[in-house]
Parts: C-alpha cells; sequence; structure tokens
C-alpha cells in the first residue's frame, strides 16, 4: 500500500521566496538595530576642551570641580617643539603655553559653560601672567577643536568683554597638538595638598569659585 504524505511538498518558487522575505526582514531589523546603537553610541560621546589660563595646577583643580567634566589632563600646547619637557617650557624657548584638556560629557555640561568657568578662572585681561606666574607659558589662551568651538570662542568673548573695563588679550587658535605633561603635574593639587602654591594660591581660587557657585564642592 501506497503511503499518502501527511504534507504536501512545497513548490520550489515559493521556497525560493519564503527565503528571500525570511532575509529580508532579518537584514531590516539588523540594520534597525545597527542604526540605534550608532544614536546611543553618538549620544555618550564625550567632547574635549583646551584652555590655558595660567597654571595648569590651578586650571587642573578648577575644572575637575565642573559636573559633566570627565577628566582633566595637564599639558602643552602652542608651540613648535615635540613632546617638551616642562623645564624647556620654562625656558621659554619651545613657545608652548601651560593648558589643560578636559573631557566633557555634553549632554551634562556645555562647551559654552566651560568657557564661562574659564572667563571667571582667570583674568584674561593679564598678558603673560597670572599673579605671581610670569612668562609666555601663562597666557591666556584658547585652543578651539573645530569650527563650531571656534565660533562659541568668539561669541564668548564679545560677551565677556561687555563685563569687563581692559581689553581681553586671550588667543583664540586652532588646536594643532596636544603633549601631556609628566605625571608628576597630574592632579597636583590633589596629591599635595599642604604645598605651599596649592595652600596659598589653588585652595583659595577653588575655594572662591565654590562660594560664588561656578563651580561645585
Amino acid at each position: 500500500m501506497v503511503l499518502l504524505r501527511a504534507v504536501s511538498p512545497i513548490c520550489p518558487i515559493m521556497k525560493r521566496a519564503i527565503l528571500l522575505l525570511a532575509a529580508s526582514a532579518a537584514l531590516f531589523f539588523m540594520s534597525q538595530s545597527h542604526v540605534q546603537a550608532e544614536t546611543v553610541n553618538s549620544s555618550s560621546k564625550s567632547q574635549f576642551a583646551t584652555f590655558g589660563g595660567g597654571c595648569f595646577w590651578c586650571m587642573q583643580a578648577v575644572f575637575e570641580r565642573v559636573p559633566g567634566v570627565k577628566n582633566v589632563v595637564c599639558g602643552y600646547s602652542g608651540g613648535h617643539v615635540d613632546q617638551p619637557s616642562y623645564e624647556q617650557v620654562c625656558s621659554h624657548k619651545t613657545g608652548h603655553a601651560e593648558v589643560v584638556q578636559i573631557e566633557f560629557e555634553p549632554a551634562e555640561v556645555s562647551y559654552g559653560h566651560l568657557l564661562n568657568v574659564f572667563w571667571e578662572a582667570h583674568d584674561p585681561t593679564s598678558l603673560n601672567r597670572q599673579g605671581d606666574d610670569e612668562g609666555p607659558q601663562y597666557r591666556s589662551v584658547v585652543f578651539y577643536h573645530d569650527e563650531t568651538q571656534h565660533q562659541a570662542v568668539l561669541k564668548a568673548k564679545a560677551g565677556e568683554q561687555q563685563n569687563l573695563t581692559r581689553p581681553i588679550v586671550t588667543e583664540i587658535v586652532p588646536l594643532k597638538k596636544f603633549w601631556p605633561a609628566e605625571e608628576y603635574h597630574q592632579h597636583y593639587f590633589e596629591k599635595n595638598p599642604s604645598a605651599g602654591y596649592c595652600a596659598f594660591v589653588i585652595r583659595p581660587k577653588v575655594a572662591k569659585l565654590q562660594k560664588e557657585g561656578v563651580i561645585a564642592k
């Protein structure tokens, strides 16, 4: 006796159509997942800002206390010597300024707010000097990372100038290269809270900005 099949065979053309439909659906959902993943990753990407406003120990201590800032690195920028040492920068022969490079989360703090902190954290009308720190390495400077930052700095400078009687001397130039400073310069305030410079210069500046609400306590 010939046994009848319980299920009729699928036509080869129909089978091919089903496979193509399934493959198309899988590709669609994969592409959608990829787009969503890219959106999430894009929105969570850090951005960077590079400022010089006198001693980088001070600037690092200030910006580390700004909510939304993830990391602050002391370093050198604006000169013509590769991988400069602190001693070379202090010789005034490299063209470099002491700067801090700030990694921040734009969803938590804007570049504009960082500029506001920058103006408050030093005297932008003082040429090549902040307090007793004197020399071109202590100049006021903003190294912008792209044209958006460039325009933001120009606008912020114009607004800040209205609050000042003396002209702002801050340099506004594109960032070409940032050289991290030696390890002993990193987080100097936290590592050496009892050092004279920390006690008499950095601590009062941080306390003043905290009292004024510019940075967090």
